[in-house]
């Protein structure tokens, strides 16, 4: 199979459909593509579809609702030029001969159905909104054409669903992440404002790994009134989505929010108008649309400039779904930034996503961005935010990893070879890949090979131990240090050896500069060198 070379794709849009075919062809059938909301990734399937039929063989899409279904249809026959087959509850809307069939879960997953579809129909198999693949109907279908390419497409593939997605799928073949898609200018910046108004949902009980709506409902409401108050010296003038937990619930908001004297809407499953609502919202008759839960797949409003969540939600990816609905660009509309608001929810022994888990890598990131979230009374850039934490987390990981080494080679002196272990190296690049990595699909748990030991040792690191997965991780990483001409791991033990900081950011060149320079020195820092400030030109 070969990428379509018609379509105009952006730069890491190609890079993910080319990575795609790369998993394929290196027989991981079924992979994995995640990008962050608002990033394009129907786009990336519809070139991934068009090639799959230019080749000759059949296209099934799947999703779970009728949106969906209707936006990937238009948005392939849009980029392509392909008329898909779409079964719109049921009943088929095209010719019956296209390449590309996209029907809903539900619909083809019926036994009849299902049954009556030849097992060698299809060369690839696109499920959109990923996620919800690990249930036993999408299970079913897979298993049904055992000799298709599979490829999963979704935006919110964090630590857990990475987990579960891995006893359906064999690989992630690309990610772009949101904070990636913000730093390129490819999504608004997220900037979250601290409510300085506590709401108590400590009392709500769990169902099914999250709270539940009801409970949510009744432990909310009390608060309407201040809510509505605050989103009135907030959002006037903005562009706002409120979500929360029961239809009736959002009714009630909406009229209170029109009482207050800001314009609002409401849709739900059952509006007869809620094209027509959503039409209005989007082009600017409402200030604010609220919704129960609607509206958190399958629906674009690039102008949605205000995010008030008042469905609070113990699931990520739930939680980067809802955000996700204001995070495109709306030059037209004079957007600068996507405003979440957050409120001081009590939540007891519960653990609660909140705006920084949205670009956290992980739980000492997260706690530093709240930290500063709270503390400063305005609205935080989330990019600004993690930086600044991972910076200072880096700092300290440094310090430890120095004093690692410093250890080690003590403990070892007698040794003529001193590798680096990947602990530390993750801890001199700052590389949260390497520091957090986890072994999720099962060809990484295995042991790393003799050629990947191999190669290790000779880039000087210790591969005892190592899985294949990190064994890949690190030898990627210092691949694309290669490539960027900065300092070997090598060369940066010897000088964290010395005391030298920002060894991570040092160039081969410099490295290799400074060693010559203490060698000549008889090993010993050269006078007027001050390792811990000193960084090479």
């Amino acid at each position: 199979m070969q990428m379509s070379a018609g379509m105009e794709l952006r730069p890491y849009q190609k890079e993910a459909v080319e990575a795609i075919f790369q998993e394929w062809e290196k027989g991981n059938k079924k992979t994995l593509l995640v990008q962050a909301t608002g990033t394009g990734k129907t786009i990336c399937f519809s070139a991934v579809a068009a090639d799959v039929a230019g080749s000759g063989s059949n296209v099934l899409v799947l999703a779970h609702r009728d949106e969906l279904l209707k936006q990937a249809s238009d948005k392939i026959e849009r980029s392509t030029g392909i008329e898909c087959d779409l079964y719109e509850k049921g009943r088929l809307l095209g010719s019956g001969k296209s390449p590309i069939t996209v029907v809903s879960v539900q619909t083809l997953s019926q036994e009849k159905r299902l049954s009556a579809a030849d097992p060698g129909r299809y060369g690839a198999i696109i499920i959109d909104e990923a996620h919800h693949s690990v249930s036993p109907t999408y299970r079913r279908i897979i298993g049904h054409f055992p000799d298709a390419y599979l490829l999963g497409v979704t935006a919110t593939a964090d630590r857990a669903d990475k987990k579960s997605l891995a006893t359906v799928f064999d690989s992630i073949a690309y990610e772009y992440t949101l904070a990636k898609a913000i730093k390129e200018g490819y999504l608004c910046p997220i900037k979250a404002l601290m409510v300085p108004l506590e709401v108590d949902i400590s009392g709500v009980r769990i169902e099914a790994g999250d709270y539940s709506a009801g409970g949510l409902a009744s432990a909310i409401e009390p608060y309407f009134d201040a809510i509505a108050e605050k989103m009135l010296e907030i959002c006037r003038g903005r562009h706002t989505l409120v979500f929360l937990p029961l239809v009736e619930l959002a009714k009630r908001f909406c009229s209170l929010l029109n009482q207050k004297g800001l314009s609002a809407c409401e849709v739900d499953g059952k509006s007869d108008d809620r094209s027509a609502v959503l039409h209005d919202f989007a082009e600017g008759r409402y200030e604010v649309c609220c919704n129960s839960m609607l509206l958190t797949e399958g629906w674009d409003c690039p102008s949605v400039d205000c995010i008030v969540n008042l469905r609070p939600t113990k699931s990520t990816a739930l939680y980067k779904q809802i955000i996700g609905r204001g995070t495109r660009l709306s030059p037209e509309t004079g957007k600068a930034e996507l405003l979440v608001l957050d409120f001081l929810w009590q939540t007891g022994q519960h653990n609660l996503c909140r705006p920084a888990s949205l670009l956290a890598e992980d739980d000492i990131q997260q706690k530093l961005m709240e930290k500063k979230i709270q503390e400063v009374g305005e609205p935080v850039d989330l990019l600004e935010g993690r930086d600044e934490a991972i910076e200072a987390i880096r700092a300290s990981r440094e310090e430890e990893a120095i004093a690692s080494i410093a250890e080690s080679i003590e403990r070892n002196r007698n040794r003529r070879s001193m590798l680096v272990d990947p602990v530390q190296l993750g801890n001199l690049l700052g590389d949260m890949d390497i520091i957090d990595h986890e072994d999720v699909f099962a060809w990484q748990r295995k042991a790393a090979t003799q050629k990947q030991l191999s190669y290790l040792g000779k880039l000087g690191i210790d591969g005892e131990g190592v899985s294949k997965g990190m064994a890949a991780a690190l030898i990627d990483a210092i691949a694309r240090r290669w490539d960027a001409g900065l300092a070997t791991p090598k060369q940066m033990r010897l000088l964290a050896s010395f005391g030298f900081h920002d060894v991570g950011r040092w160039t081969k060149d410099g490295a290799t500069a400074m060693i010559d320079a203490i060698a000549r020195n008889r090993w010993r820092l050269p006078a007027g060198i001050e390792p811990k400030s000193f960084m090479p030109l």
